[in-house]
């Protein structure tokens, strides 16, 4: 029989990239989990990941397991629900960014709160400075969040891909003397990256508009009001993207990190590990 055990540190090392931050997500040491996989390789008598350094991809028998994995996991995670089913499991209160709220996320929590009647469920949409903020007060136990690459810690860490955007019918004029912005407030980590981007190589800027909301960034964006950054799951059909050709050098280094408080409870971790499966897809499409 296979080990649950060892299979989510097999999905958990996959998803992370490496073995250092699989071993804080199922809060193991690093060479418990190396051990684990090893376990697991000898069981089926495959090498099931490469290893390069710190960073580990699956082998071609690695990904054949990992699609089982994935399902065995869940499988017996939906056994747990319907088995164990507590009257009450308090609160788990969850901060994500406005663009991943407008996105199918909402469709894994409705099916996070269905599957846990116990539970419930608290989920804010803001900037990622506030709900950094929130997660250090210990207002929030849970939080997806925009940060610059160089930062350490989490659960699950993903890469994001972030482009310039104007105007599909109506873009704004490149060669202006004074480029016309459209972001959040102060704090947002796009606005302060365009900012510095512009200001570097000489350029001089304004903020256009200004909105709360990403759909207001979005409108403003497709009706020609300025120019913005916005990550590939925002960008709309009426939207276009600007590269270095037209002047705009590509925003790198911005990263999704899963961060959850350091007494977080069995069901925030529960939530955790869907969120961290539910990011991985959307990389592994992205790519």
């Amino acid at each position: 029989m296979l080990d649950l055990d060892l299979l989510r540190s097999f999905v958990s090392v996959v998803d992370a990239g490496g073995f250092t931050r699989a071993s804080e997500r199922v809060h193991r040491t690093q060479s418990t989990v190396s051990q684990q996989i090893k376990r697991l390789e000898d069981d089926f008598g495959r090498t099931l990941l490469h290893r390069h350094g710190k960073t580990v991809t699956p082998t071609e028998d690695g990904e054949r397991l990992l699609s089982y994995a994935r399902r065995i996991l869940s499988l017996a995670e939906e056994a747990r629900d319907v088995l164990a089913r507590p009257t009450a499991e308090g609160a788990v209160r969850l901060g994500i960014p406005e663009d991943f709220a407008a996105y199918r996320l909402t469709k894994l929590l409705a099916s996070f709160a269905r599957s846990r009647p116990g539970v419930r469920l608290d989920v804010r949409a803001d900037q990622s400075v506030y709900l950094r903020r929130d997660l250090e007060r210990g207002d929030i136990d849970l939080a997806l969040l925009k940060r610059d690459a160089s930062e350490r810690g989490g659960i699950a860490v993903w890469p994001e891909r972030v482009h310039w955007v104007t105007s599909k019918a109506n873009p704004i004029d490149t060669k202006a003397q004074s480029l016309p912005l459209v972001f959040f407030q102060t704090g947002c980590l796009y606005r302060t990256r365009a900012i510095h981007a512009i200001e570097a190589a000489g350029r001089s800027w304004h903020m256009a508009y200004t909105s709360s909301s990403l759909s207001g960034i979005q409108a403003a964006v497709a009706a020609g009001l300025g120019l913005s950054i916005l990550p590939e799951i925002a960008i709309q059909k009426d939207h276009q993207t600007l590269s270095a050709k037209d002047g705009f050098a590509p925003i790198d280094k911005t990263e999704v990190a899963l961060v959850a408080s350091p007494n977080a409870s069995a069901a925030t971790l529960r939530l955790a590990d869907r969120l961290a499966e539910f990011c991985s897809e959307v990389q592994a499409k992205a790519a």
